[in-house]
């Protein structure tokens, strides 16, 4: 068995047992001591908080009990120092002399020692900062399977720690404990912690990466669509000024979903002015990542060799999957070379009716796969994209963000638009280095209308927005 002490650290009865315990633990070969000191403003609380757990009555310091360690369940209350002292002389005929000017200065040292541990605990945990990731609409499925990835440590790697915050409303609030209680069961070693939040003045703080998820469900036999866009604008009028308010000044947002990936990014951005707008993106990745897959399955070989395949434009609204630069690489032809040999992709499939009928077209495969994505595929391109943000995306290799417009390609200022960027030292920077044909000029220039028209009936007769709500 161990006995246990526990008292406050400036309490001399305290000080008196404990050194008794540590002269019976040299001497006594199975006599073995547990130490718990505690400061003075904590002690009554703590002492409360023991006894109710393990039901005794015991209301000064210090309290001392024998924890039965082979056997379960709870421990054997002993008492206080003359409890204790009587124990001593009972089973083995030892006890103290020490006095009251002694048992004081040693109170007295023990407060000190305690006081620098606690200050020593406090700077080492201090130089451990969890990264802070907020994700809003959380009881979409979306985030169940976003939560795995990012505590994994393949995304912002293997030493460091996370905590997340689930934010939604308090009508889901059941989903969010069921989330938060089985990411603990699964006790990552890199998440720290992750908690669920329903009130929405306490969204963002600290916020390193907020994750955006928001959606508003269209169907316009409802209503137009210019009432969705309302919608959306509303959510994101309470959220950025949130953001502002409470997190970090380098805090990057991402705007991932369903509707309007690129409109709640550009009204983050209107709303928030004071976010950097280089930290505000838009995922495409769900797109770029099924456009190869079904490239791959028309040329018979592995997903992973297909690149540089390029969205531009409103990422789940009219975008353009552009294969003008797009390679394969690893492709079973007459031609062979080493791994970082590679092929146009425009060169090797000659089936263009399928390119524009199958793949290209407003109603093609590649439209239907990506709407009916619900889970797994935008998790892993958020995650993906957050992986090239923080460790740098593959050398020379072409991925698809929305961005804030700054006039390249001859887009736009001030809208959000997919185009293609390299990840490098913590930034992105847009690949303007590239050729595009007048064809994919034009398509940008229709794309560009569209967005700048979406961004103007958000902003329309703003003073008489209804506001929206989050409990």
């Amino acid at each position: 068995a161990v006995a246990v002490f526990t008292g406050k650290a400036n309490c001399p009865y305290y000080a008196k047992a404990e050194l008794l315990a540590d002269y019976l633990q040299t001497n006594l070969p199975n006599f073995r001591v547990h130490k718990i000191t505690q400061h003075p403003e904590k002690w009554e609380q703590w002492l409360h908080d023991i006894c109710e757990a393990n039901g005794w009555e015991h209301t000064q310091s210090p309290i001392i009990w024998r924890e039965l360690l082979d056997r379960g369940g709870k421990g054997q209350l002993l008492g206080g120092l003359n409890d204790f002292l009587e124990y001593t002389q009972q089973y083995y005929g030892i006890t103290s002399m020490m006095l009251s000017d002694e048992m004081l200065d040693i109170a007295e040292e023990n407060l000190q020692a305690h006081l620098e541990i606690v200050k020593e605990d406090e700077e080492i945990k201090s130089l451990i900062k969890p990264m802070q990731i907020w994700i809003t609409s959380a009881s979409v499925p979306i985030c169940y399977h976003l939560i795995p990835l990012l505590a994994s440590g393949e995304v912002f790697g293997m030493t460091t720690e996370i905590s997340i915050h689930l934010l939604d409303t308090v009508q889901v609030k059941e989903i969010l404990h069921s989330i938060v209680m089985e990411a603990e069961d699964m006790a990552f070693p890199l998440l720290r912690s992750i908690s669920e939040h329903t009130k929405i003045d306490q969204a963002f703080i600290d916020a390193d990466i907020i994750i955006v998820l928001d959606d508003v469900l269209l169907n316009l036999e409802v209503q137009s669509l210019e009432n969705y866009i309302r919608e959306l604008s509303d959510i994101c009028q309470v959220y950025a000024p949130l953001i502002e308010k409470n997190a970090k000044s380098h805090v990057k947002v991402i705007s991932s979903g369903k509707t309007f990936a690129n409109l709640k990014a550009t009204m983050l951005r209107t709303y928030g002015p004071s976010i950097r707008p280089e930290n505000i993106i838009a995922i495409a990745t769900s797109w770029e990542s099924t456009a190869k897959a079904m490239l791959a399955r028309k040329l018979n070989m592995n997903t992973a060799g297909v690149k540089d395949v390029i969205v531009w434009g409103n990422i789940t609204g009219s975008n353009y999957i552009d294969l003008s630069h797009a390679k394969l690489y690893g492709y079973d032809c007459a031609i062979r070379g080493p791994a970082n040999f590679q092929r146009p992709l425009l060169n090797m499939i000659y089936d263009s009716e399928w390119i524009h009928s199958e793949f290209l077209s407003a109603q093609s495969t590649l439209s239907s796969r990506v709407s009916r994505c619900t889970g797994m595929l935008p998790a892993h391109a958020v995650a993906t994209v957050l992986r090239y943000w923080y460790q740098g995306s593959p050398s020379e290799e072409i991925i698809s963000v929305g961005i804030l417009s700054e006039g390249q390609f001859c887009i736009p200022e001030g809208i959000i638009f997919s185009m293609p960027v390299r990840f490098q030292n913590g930034n992105w920077e847009v690949m303007t280095e590239l050729e595009i044909n007048e064809m994919t000029q034009k398509v940008l220039e229709r794309l560009s209308h569209e967005l700048v028209q979406e961004k103007l009936v958000a902003l329309k007769e703003i003073n008489e927005m209804r506001p929206y709500e989050a409990e």
